[in-house]
């Protein structure tokens, strides 16, 4: 193969010359971005758990209101003391701080890292023959960044008065004004540790998006041309892009909300506030619906920072197990692109009901409806190469293949918020939870999963286990679908989205509580669902079956040709030329039915050898 041998291939945990890295410096304070990748998707997976621990609670209060929480009811009072848990039952000052935790951890700090920052520290710089990204320490400050904003939304539940209570979206005046007065420190409690997480979790989000955009422009190996890119690549670089417009007013937003809370400043407090019967003692002249336009202009882009990477994650399995190029590549890019651009003009659809005027409502209702046409054209591209292929339902492949119906469940359920005259009745229902979590639950973590299966043994060398990870998929399709799909029902019933009695003192709502007991029951056993997950992630690490070569899908992307699992710094013994695009299987006339970016047919070797003669 015409390739050149890269300067003195660095072993893992070695410095260039080769003496031994200490343990602190190869796995905590690493510049590899195979390790920070690593700790990226770790982090990320254990604050998903966290997270999904706080929303079981939160069943049980919709389902079961006022009555304590079995197992735990003394532990809660414990940890969250008599005022917030009394007798172990759920007040609603803790169901709300639960309800502001959940949301803000799920999308910012365990969907969001794991899927843009995990897979792409981890696997765009292998699949663009890259030594390592383009900024390593940078690549480093990013995780720390992150995960400092972690503890620090974390440990808000220790302090007096416990978390945020103000909602994942933390609406302004409320949010400027919770938790502050008697009894509340000025900047140890839950609201202003709240906006210093996020502050942390922008910052190093913006750090990663640098690094992605610019590793993905000047370190792709040669021949390795912008249309010859996977499309996982494509995927984190359109995300990338869209972090790097939408991240910054929302992290000035969270300054300015600092200020608000710190300072007596007013970006977000208006003139006339009463609270407790008093005149609140601020400037005014404020604007609450500013903080909507900052944190909407991040908000729904950040649907889509989300999305995307489960659509390289797809493809790229999706190719892989057809054995068959994608039905139309170029449509999959420019759709991805579209997506992107369109993205970032649609977020006042959240909006309609402050009263924009009719001009500006129809203007966003017009490109929320247009982005719809890239998504369903990507979704039929996936659909249509199915067509005539020979499918492999291995476990990567289940849960690709689960993507596309949740997907689309996801993407229909979301037409109507997108028109005024609909959402007026829909507004702050559970018909937009069900259709919110749709897109950010089960299409997320289905794709998720698939990656995690898809590339586990490049990473570890070994196989997950095919029946824990079947006894994984089924109960988890199921229940998902148990937990989300009543809540369309319930919300086309009108129920209230932030009833923490799950609707038992409405009387309309009173034909359709039966489904909170369906959903939360789904909810637990999704929960004992994910025992064969975590069980296979780590037992499969040791004792899982070993890979039998360096491509044990037999792929055609650059990071099957590294060797099992990659080297250190450098990832290939010998840096990778590309002669073709990204997906070429079932070739007529080729020996296998796939031909690999990195190996040249005969036609293409012979030129090579002339040269070098």
């Amino acid at each position: 193969m015409d390739s050149h041998m890269t300067e003195n291939p660095v072993e893992p945990g070695q410095h260039g010359h080769g003496e031994p890295l200490p343990w602190w410096k190869r796995w905590v304070f690493s510049v590899d971005h195979k390790v920070i990748g690593i700790q990226y998707m770790v982090t990320s997976l254990l604050m998903g758990l966290f997270g999904f621990v706080l929303m079981i609670f939160m069943r049980w209060q919709l389902s079961y209101p006022g009555k304590p929480v079995p197992i735990f009811a003394h532990l809660m009072q414990q940890v969250f003391g008599s005022n917030m848990a009394p007798g172990g039952v759920m007040t609603p000052q803790l169901y709300n701080s639960f309800g502001a935790i959940h949301g803000t951890i799920m999308i910012f700090m365990a969907l969001v890292p794991a899927l843009f920052a995990g897979f792409g520290n981890y696997i765009v710089p292998l699949k663009l023959g890259a030594p390592d990204m383009a900024f390593p320490r940078l690549n480093m400050a990013s995780f720390w960044c992150f995960f400092v904003g972690v503890v620090i939304m974390v440990a808000s539940f220790f302090v007096p008065g416990g978390a945020a209570k103000s909602g994942w979206t933390s609406y302004p005046p409320l949010a400027d004004l919770a938790d502050s007065g008697p009894g509340f420190h000025p900047v140890l409690n839950g609201q202003t540790l709240w906006l210093l997480g996020m502050a942390f979790n922008i910052t190093g989000s913006l750090l990663g998006t640098i690094n992605m955009i610019t590793t993905i422009f000047q370190l792709r190996a040669p021949g390795l041309g912008w249309m010859r890119l996977p499309i996982f690549v494509w995927s984190e670089l359109v995300t990338a892009f869209l972090m790097l417009l939408a991240f910054p007013p929302l992290e000035s937003a969270a300054v300015m909300q600092l200020m608000d809370r710190l300072a007596g400043t007013s970006f977000f407090s208006p003139d006339g506030l009463i609270v407790g019967g008093q005149r609140v003692a601020v400037s005014g002249g404020g604007a609450p619906l500013l903080w909507q336009h900052l944190f909407w202009f991040l908000g729904h882009p950040e649907v889509y920072v989300q999305i995307l990477p489960t659509m390289g994650i797809i493809a790229e399995i999706w190719t892989n197990n057809t054995r068959r190029p994608l039905w139309s590549y170029r449509a999959i890019v420019y759709s991805e692109i579209a997506i992107g651009l369109i993205g970032m003009v649609v977020w006042a659809h959240h909006m309609y009901m402050t009263g924009m005027g009719q001009g500006v409502t129809t203007f966003f209702q017009i490109f929320t409806t247009l982005i719809s046409i890239p998504s369903v054209l990507i979704g039929t591209v996936f659909l249509l190469s199915l067509w005539g292929a020979s499918i492999r339902v291995n476990l990567p492949m289940l849960f690709a293949l689960s993507w596309l119906p949740l997907f689309a469940i996801g993407g229909l359920t979301g037409l109507p918020n997108g028109w005024s005259s609909s959402d007026l009745v829909l507004h702050d229902t559970y018909y937009v939870v069900g259709h919110f979590h749709y897109m950010m639950a089960p299409t997320s973590l289905m794709a998720l999963f698939a990656g995690i299966y898809y590339w586990y043994p490049k990473v570890t060398g070994r196989m997950m286990n095919d029946f824990l990870g079947k006894l994984h998929f089924w109960p988890t399709l199921l229940f998902f679908n148990g937990i989300f799909f009543p809540m369309l029902i319930q919300g086309m019933n009108g129920m209230h989205r932030r009833w923490y009695d799950g609707g038992a003192g409405w009387q309309y709502a009173q034909h359709v509580l039966w489904l909170n007991h369906v959903m939360s029951i789904s909810a637990w056993l999704l929960a004992l669902a994910q025992i064969p997950f975590i069980i296979n992630f780590f037992w499969s690490a040791k004792y899982g079956e070993k890979v039998k070569s360096d491509n044990p899908w037999q792929a055609t992307t650059l990071e099957w040709a590294t060797p099992t699992p990659p080297l250190g710094h450098g990832n290939f013994p010998v840096a990778p030329t590309v002669y073709r695009g990204p997906y070429e299987y079932s070739v007529p006339g080729a020996e296998r039915d796939f031909l690999p970016q990195w190996e040249p047919t005969a036609e293409e070797k012979a030129p090579a050898e002339k040269v070098h003669v």
